[in-house]
């Protein structure tokens, strides 16, 4: 089970985004994540007549090692440790800091 998944909200902890916010788009390989906003670099792309695409620079988000980002704590605001806890008999993630499951509403 991943402690970081589709969906969640996390934090950037190093780098030149760091201390930004984003949103996890997907999951790129076993240890990398696309964010939202975040790691955009300028690419080169060439012209595909084809496919009818445009060359020119484009802005790509480009994938993040994932010990570089957090899970966001939405009580704390700040980064958060993840932990795995049975509960009903199903595997959970839950913060370490408060014992919280990542993703319960309410």
């Amino acid at each position: 089970m991943e402690r970081i998944r589709k969906g969640d909200q996390v934090i950037v902890l190093t780098g030149r985004d760091k201390s930004r916010r984003g949103t996890v788009l997907k999951r790129v390989g076993p240890d990398h994540v696309l964010v939202e906003g975040i790691n955009i670099v300028k690419k080169h792309v060439k012209p595909n007549p084809m496919a009818g695409s445009q060359g020119g620079i484009i802005d790509k988000t480009m994938p993040i090692h994932i010990s570089n980002v957090a899970l966001l704590d939405p009580e704390t605001g700040k980064a958060g440790r993840v932990g795995f806890k049975e509960m009903d008999g199903r595997k959970v993630r839950v913060f370490r800091s408060s014992g919280i499951v990542v993703g319960a509403k309410g």
